[in-house]
């Protein structure tokens, strides 16, 4: 197989991975603002039920935010893999071939960072999303109990 075609490949697949997952960040964090604003605490008969449903989609994005990182330094590992390989199977060293490829790798872990960063804000925006709406049903079974 073509050392080229493996790069493209490896590079296209990490970096083509990475944005799907970004996208899908993005994604699930509006449709979830969209439904805390509609939520009604009083339709729920209990916290537990309230929970459920408040807490659906954002384990994705926290998936999404931890694995990032891990997803690009794979990409880069093997970025650098196949350029070492290629200076192996090449008799003159070019520094400046080697330089662009080591470079090259190193963006699939920005990219990682670019996906992981703002996931890890979204979910935070949205736990504190659920505490601020399970408060107001805490408060609203209080409520309750004083009448």
């Amino acid at each position: 197989m073509n050392i080229e075609l493996i790069k493209d490949i490896v590079d296209y697949g990490i970096i083509g991975l990475l944005g799907v997952m970004s996208f899908m960040t993005f994604w699930f964090w509006i449709e979830r603002i969209i439904f805390y604003r509609g939520v009604d605490v009083q339709s729920f008969e209990t916290k537990e039920e309230l929970e459920i449903v408040l807490t659906n989609n954002i384990n994705i994005i926290s998936t999404f935010g931890s694995n990032a990182p891990y997803i690009g330094l794979l990409g880069t590992v093997f970025g650098i893999i196949i350029t070492f390989y290629s200076m192996g199977q090449g008799s003159e060293l070019e520094v400046k071939i080697i330089m662009t490829s080591l470079a090259l790798a190193l963006k699939a872990t920005a990219m990682g960072l670019i996906v992981a960063i703002p996931a890890i804000v979204f979910y935070n925006h949205l736990a504190r999303k659920i505490e601020v709406i399970l408060a107001h049903w805490d408060i609203k079974e209080k409520r309750k109990l004083a009448n």
